[in-house]
């Protein structure tokens, strides 16, 4: 059996009840789309097993491979478990356990009987009784294309779809708005080592973006024209080396409308993932304000979610004048445009007020209202924010709390306290007005400021802060840095619950020195 795959197809499980039909029904969908029906009922089960053998609340990757002659599965996921996989149930060449770092893969192989030509020639002649197992197919094939949102991967998913079942070869050509020599974007052969000499072939002619058959060396080629939304995307060239059956051509043709319209969603959503990734990227501090005396500080950020959301979490650092500095960390209503509009005009207006000679509070009071006047754009934020002086022992930090998660302090005693009373949200009463408190954080102390990414971070309906839970994170952090207190208390999120966190989460870590 040879090692090197063909194609490869995966797909990463959630824990839960849910993961192992999951898996099965992946499974299910990929040996459909590599037509490899004779061995369906056994790979179902075989990743089925595996996933079963997952170690529990930790999300796991199936990873099919496709050698050739046979077929491996790989469970894929970090190592929590000391219990030993066993030997599945289902008959298999090989399996065993391998252990790359923290991570273990569990894997298994399958004989794939009879040959792609075989299974390819089951759809060269036309059978009226073939309806019922495309439409199957279609819908798996669906399944397939739907579920991915990189442009990149499109094409290859496409090759995969059709490879061997309608053609002995597939091509897929995806056009760029500036043109230049046509190159395919991905291209895949039952029989690997023509995969080259294919290349070169293709490099000879000119494919037409309009469609049509022609005959390429000793295949007949099928260009079907990928449009979508009245835009020409591409094309998918088939080629096998006897005629195409009548209905194979509607089914390529089918196929290629289903490809078309899954290519479109991909760069629509990479599109639109590139511009909110840089509109995040320009709410974020632009500079580090530098050597700050006495302050040894810290920051982590991280935005949850899909790269096409916005989120609302912000935090700075900057040098407000002659001998002070200000930070804040604060948390906008929702994410998307709307949240990032109040994002912006928020550590705008904190940095401009802020150099123009404004207190802590007199900003918030005038950063309330700017909210307001937003009108029915409005989002209500909550935000802490304070200005940072260096003093003969220590730190004074001038601190507002609006609405904010607790600050909290660390004593080099390890007794932590909460320093600063929270006031009102920022957006929501016109008549809010704001009083800063002085907080002194003597030479190792540490003041921890959060969003609600941390504080909430939920699991099985227990957050994060029940029981006081973020303070005694805190109170094991004496004697450290600033960097190894928040990565500490980054760390002690990410694993406090295994799926992903749905919120965005900003730690910032203030230390005298």
């Amino acid at each position: 059996m040879t090692n090197a795959p063909r194609a490869v197809l995966a797909a990463t499980f959630a824990p839960g009840d849910t993961a192992v039909p999951a898996a099965r029904r992946f499974t299910r969908e990929v040996m459909t789309a590599w037509a490899a029906v004779s061995v369906m009922s056994a790979a179902e089960s075989l990743a089925g097993e595996l996933a079963a053998q997952a170690a529990t609340g930790v999300p796991f990757e199936v990873i099919w491979n496709h050698l050739g002659d046979g077929l491996q599965v790989e469970v894929r996921q970090r190592n929590t478990s000391d219990r030993a996989p066993s030997r599945p149930t289902v008959p298999v060449d090989e399996w065993g356990v391998t252990f790359t770092g923290q991570r273990r893969t569990h894997w298994a192989r399958l004989w794939l009987p009879g040959s792609a030509e075989r299974q390819a020639a089951e759809w060269s002649t036309e059978e009226p009784s073939r309806g019922p197992i495309w439409m199957g197919f279609l819908a798996d094939a669906s399944d397939l294309l739907a579920g991915t949102l990189n442009p990149d991967m499109v094409p290859a998913i496409i090759s995969q779809i059709v490879v061997p079942r309608l053609a002995t070869w597939c091509a897929v050509y995806t056009w760029s708005d500036g043109g230049g020599p046509q190159r395919p974007a991905y291209l895949w052969h039952t029989d690997e080592r023509r995969i080259d000499g294919l290349r070169e072939e293709l490099a000879t002619v000119r494919i037409p973006q309009t469609g049509g058959s022609m005959q390429l060396g000793d295949s007949q080629m099928l260009v079907i024209p990928l449009l979508a939304r009245g835009r020409a995307l591409g094309v998918m060239c088939l080629g096998r080396p006897d005629r195409f059956a009548e209905d194979v051509l509607q089914y390529a043709e089918d196929i290629g409308r289903r490809a078309a319209l899954a290519m479109d969603n991909a760069r629509l959503y990479a599109t639109q993932a590139a511009a909110n990734q840089a509109l995040q990227r320009s709410l974020l501090p632009p500079d580090e304000p530098g050597e700050i005396p006495g302050l040894d500080s810290a920051v982590v950020y991280e935005p949850a979610g899909e790269t096409n959301e916005v989120g609302g979490d912000f935090y700075d650092l900057f040098a407000a004048g002659d001998g002070f500095w200000r930070f804040a960390v604060g948390d906008v209503c929702g994410t998307g445009p709307e949240a990032a509009a109040v994002t912006g005009l928020a550590r705008h207006t904190l940095r401009l007020l802020a150099r123009e000679g404004y207190g802590v509070a007199a900003v918030l009071d005038r950063l309330n209202q700017a909210i307001l006047e937003e009108g029915d754009r409005a989002r209500f934020l909550t935000l802490l924010h304070g200005e940072i002086k260096p003093v003969a022992r220590g730190l004074d930090l001038w601190t507002v709390s609006a609405g904010h998660p607790e600050a909290l302090r660390l004593r080099p005693s390890g007794v932590v306290e909460t320093v600063v009373t929270s006031q009102s949200l920022l957006g929501v009463f016109p008549e809010a007005t704001f009083k800063a408190e002085l907080v002194h954080l003597d030479p190792g102390d540490v003041l921890l400021a959060v969003t609600d990414g941390v504080t909430e971070r939920r699991q099985d309906g227990r957050l994060l802060d029940d029981n006081g839970g973020l303070a005694k994170l805190l109170a094991e952090c004496v004697g450290l840095s600033a960097r190894a207190v928040a990565e500490r208390i980054r760390r002690a999120v990410q694993d406090f619950a295994p799926e992903p966190s749905a919120d965005d989460l900003a730690i910032v870590v203030l230390r005298a020195r």
